[in-house]
């Protein structure tokens, strides 16, 4: 008797049946993700969103990409992947929202090995969670069974964001001068930037993961699958109030890299470290790898998730607003004459 196409593929390594249960057991996840101008449900081939482009005059479309890197290593290894798509989500949505935008949806696009229904609903799971966090929906997409490309067992995570903002109120950094205070916002952890790095100074595996640090107050593995701190509600209701005059995402090149994205041609961020939120996890690779201090600020967030740079007389307010959002917000520097980049003492 002739194979149907259904047992075909499942010969060749990809289980139909698989993804129809998988689509079935996120469907909840994605349900608390709805907010006003979410069209359909899930299953269709486009996730579709009506604009709200009658709240504003000239709206901008600001859109965001990312993944989590091999911060999933640590997923795999400890076999918890229901915080892993917080991460992914974070990644998108902060980026947009230091653009000055509100996110409105988020896609999710899942490779893997073999598709196991209830390990896609888990890391869905996260996903959803990190888009309530921030406020967006979940609209849409895919999970993609790739055998023979990747072990059965491994998956990878990307996501794709899309904000509006009021295209005078987005954060360009046109405003930035002289003078301006620096505020740091803490981080929740390493965040998914270095973990290359992170994995090679702690040879991580299911050994080495498990160690229990009295620094950290935890396991290693606990420590590093700590989901990356969402913003976007904080940063909104500071843009409420206060002007901001540039922002920067410390992901993966750290200070040296990504506060100088912020940044107009003769202008200096002179940030003092000692002001700056810590996190014991950053005292504990420097010292396991014995990493210059340069090297750390230029690979890590070092404890600081944001530099936000507002004008001096506003910068009280800020951290103001910022703590009471549930953030933790500290002036740590100011902005400078000078040759364009950023200055740690």
């Amino acid at each position: 008797m002739q194979k149907s196409f259904s047992e075909s593929y499942a010969a060749a390594g990809v289980d139909v049946t698989a993804g129809y249960k998988s689509v079935e057991l996120i469907k909840d996840y994605v349900k608390k993700t709805n907010i006003p101008g979410v069209i359909g449900g899930i299953g269709g081939f486009g996730g579709m969103f009506e604009l709200p482009l009658g709240d504003y005059k000239n709206p901008v479309l600001v859109s965001g990409t990312d993944g989590v890197g091999t911060k999933l290593k640590l997923a795999f290894l400890l076999d918890k992947h229901d915080t892993i798509g917080i991460d992914c989500v974070a990644m998108c949505v902060n980026d947009v929202a230091c653009s000055g935008a509100k996110p409105l949806f988020f896609l999710d696009y899942i490779a893997c090995g073999k598709n196991y229904p209830e390990k896609i609903a888990e890391i869905v799971k996260g996903v959803a969670e990190g888009c309530v966090l921030s406020g967006c929906a979940l609209v849409g997409g895919e999970t993609a069974e790739h055998p023979g490309l990747m072990p059965d067992e491994d998956y990878d995570l990307a996501g794709f964001t899309v904000g509006i903002g009021e295209k005078d109120k987005l954060v360009s950094g046109e405003h930035l001068k002289a003078g301006d205070a620096l505020i740091a916002v803490a981080s929740s952890g390493v965040h998914s930037n270095g973990f290359s790095l992170v994995r090679k100074v702690f040879d991580i595996n299911e050994k080495t993961i498990a160690v229990k640090y009295d620094e950290l107050g935890t396991t290693l593995g606990e420590e590093l699958l700590t989901p990356t701190r969402i913003y976007v509600k904080p940063l909104l209701a500071l843009m409420d109030s206060v002007r901001v005059n540039a922002i920067s995402h410390i992901t993966g090149g750290g200070f040296y890299e990504n506060v100088p994205r912020m940044l107009n041609d003769n202008t200096l961020a002179v940030i003092q470290k000692d002001k700056c939120p810590k996190k014991p996890i950053f005292d504990l690779i420097a010292k396991t790898g014995n990493i210059p201090e340069r090297d750390m600020f230029n690979t890590f967030n070092m404890g600081t998730g944001l530099i936000i740079a507002v004008d001096s007389d506003k910068a009280d307010e800020a951290v103001s607003i910022l703590n009471g959002a549930g953030e933790k917000a500290y002036v740590v520097g100011e902005i400078k004459d000078g040759e364009k980049g950023v200055e740690i003492v």
